[in-house]
């Protein structure tokens, strides 16, 4: 995640101990931070672990504790997909040049948002930890976000187009896992029904 971001002045919502703000700082990759955070006792953790470093920490919810062109990046991390992008809908005009996300579930949502909101997606990385996590990284740009131009449309939001684009063996070894999964079951619905048929697509260019 850290690797991702380098600004002047990065927000982090969702800020929890503000171990990654306070990562930025002392690395140089932002000069200035700022924590959001709805909840007090993880607001407190963060106000406490900026405290003699150049950063701030707000008691507020999303992109209420921030002021436009106050930030020139943003992160959100270790929430769900809907989640995000209702914090990022609710006052788009808030929602700085570069956006870095780390969602736990629903990424498609995630990827929809950026393709939707002009947002282009410029990295796609894959944290393997016990569960693999995606971390997203976007800039405001205009036109048809060009990640996407030679992919599956539906495939690529389900699992990423820099991901398909750079078929890596673990990522695509993740994909015959799964499949292997989701044969064994008696009934899919019809959502892992659409998602089994597009694992089946990308395996399919493998051979």
């Amino acid at each position: 995640m850290a690797k991702q971001i380098r600004a002047q002045c990065h927000a982090d919502i969702g800020s929890d101990h503000g171990k990654l703000l306070v990562a930025l700082l002392h690395a140089g990759r932002i000069q200035s931070a700022i924590a959001i955070e709805n909840k007090l006792y993880p607001f407190e953790n963060s106000r406490r672990a900026l405290i003699g470093l150049n950063g701030e920490a707000r008691y507020a919810d999303g992109l209420h504790g921030l002021d436009v062109g106050e930030a020139e990046s943003l992160s959100i991390c270790g929430m769900g997909g809907a989640s995000m992008v209702g914090i990022l809908k609710a006052i788009p005009q808030r929602v700085p040049h570069q956006v870095v996300l780390q969602p736990n579930c629903d990424e498609e949502l995630v990827r929809r948002w950026g393709f939707d909101n002009g947002f282009h997606l410029v990295d796609e990385q894959i944290a393997w930890s016990h569960r693999p996590y995606v971390v997203l990284t976007y800039r405001s740009a205009s036109g048809l976000d060009p990640a996407y131009a030679k992919q599956d449309r539906d495939a690529a939001f389900m699992f990423g187009p820099i991901n398909l684009a750079r078929r890596d063996q673990p990522f695509i070894e993740r994909l015959i896992e799964e499949r292997k999964y989701l044969l064994t079951l008696n009934r899919l619905s019809d959502t892992t029904h659409h998602r089994l048929r597009l694992i089946e697509l990308v395996l399919a260019k493998q051979t």
